[in-house]
């Protein structure tokens, strides 16, 4: 039996698309119960794939791990490429503008790099590759020699089928629940999808009311 509302169920359901293993949850960040994120976990899409890798180039290939490489217990059969898309509810309609609203995207960016070091480097830990976008330059924060920049508005429409639109040249997104007070960030892995299924799952629950 689910221990999920009818509701969280409901909205689940609607953010689902084809490529979800884990639906969208809020969690809370690694070191403060005020911080949230807004966590899923999917299988790189083909219309992502061509962005991945003017992104990523082959990194993810390159990758090396002396314990991977020796495994043979059929571990590292499953390897697929995997986005987890996060998503936090600003407190500030990011559109806006002003020293308050810069302020705020500062203390979102720090919540979203200190989660996004923390998903990495524990898949690192167990021999996978994992990587994540800078919010501010939308560049890998730990693959080199990549200049290429990634689109998170493209990436949360295809992902989890939010809308956006266009403001003069910036294209917007919105949040089902949050409008354009919403600030969206992506972490990559190329790993078994039950051992980061199991990681996300872990992670503590946020709250309900948001």
């Amino acid at each position: 039996m689910s221990d999920k509302s009818p509701s969280t169920v409901s909205e689940a359901t609607e953010t689902a698309t084809a490529s979800t293993i884990v639906p969208p949850r809020l969690i809370r960040s690694i070191s403060s119960n005020q911080d949230e994120l807004e966590c899923s976990l999917h299988y790189l899409p083909k219309p992502l794939m061509r962005e991945f890798s003017h992104v990523f180039n082959d990194s993810y290939l390159r990758f090396q791990d002396n314990d991977t490489d020796m495994d043979v217990d059929g571990r590292n059969s499953d390897l697929r490429l995997l986005a987890i898309p996060t998503n936090q509810k600003a407190r500030e309609d990011l559109v806006a503008v002003g020293d308050h609203i810069e302020a705020e995207k500062d203390r979102l960016l720090n919540v979203f790099m200190e989660f996004g070091k923390h998903i990495c480097q524990t898949l690192q830990s167990k021999g996978y590759w994992a990587d994540y976008i800078d919010p501010c330059s939308g560049l890998p924060m730990i693959s080199l020699n990549c200049n290429k920049v990634y689109s998170e508005v493209d990436g949360m429409e295809c992902l989890l089928n939010y809308k956006a639109y266009n403001a003069g040249f910036c294209k917007i997104l919105t949040h089902p629940k949050w409008g354009s007070a919403v600030y969206p960030a992506t972490i990559f892995a190329h790993a078994p999808p039950d051992v980061v299924r199991e990681l996300i799952e872990s992670l503590p629950d946020g709250s309900t009311s948001n």
